[in-house]
């Protein structure tokens, strides 16, 4: 019986050696996989989501400026259009383009 219970004894410490060794394995496994995806990943050049945002941030504002200066810029040219169609009105003539006339007469 001694024998009997020195055999399961051992076999349940190698059990527990082998359970060791592939939860060992399996950490190292991991660690390999992350550091290769972490290589891959600065390889392809992304940017960070804080970094993302800031640009989309700055992004929608150009887009809002530059939204409103098309509304001034359009206002601006249907005042000079509106300008362009009304007829100059004559300005009475200065008095020394008056004298010049009557001294060509």
């Amino acid at each position: 019986m001694q024998t009997r219970s020195r055999l399961l004894d051992d076999v349940a410490r190698l059990a527990n050696g082998a359970a060791g060794v592939a939860s060992g394995l399996r950490e190292e496994v991991e660690a390999l996989v992350h550091q290769r995806l972490e290589r891959v990943l600065a390889d392809l050049d992304l940017v960070r989501r804080e970094e993302f945002e800031a640009v989309e941030a700055v992004a929608i504002r150009a887009r809002e400026e530059q939204e409103a200066l098309e509304k001034r810029v359009a206002e601006l040219e249907k005042k000079l259009a509106a300008r362009k169609r009304k007829p100059a009105a004559k300005s009475p003539a200065k008095p020394a383009e008056k004298a010049a006339k009557t001294d060509k007469s």
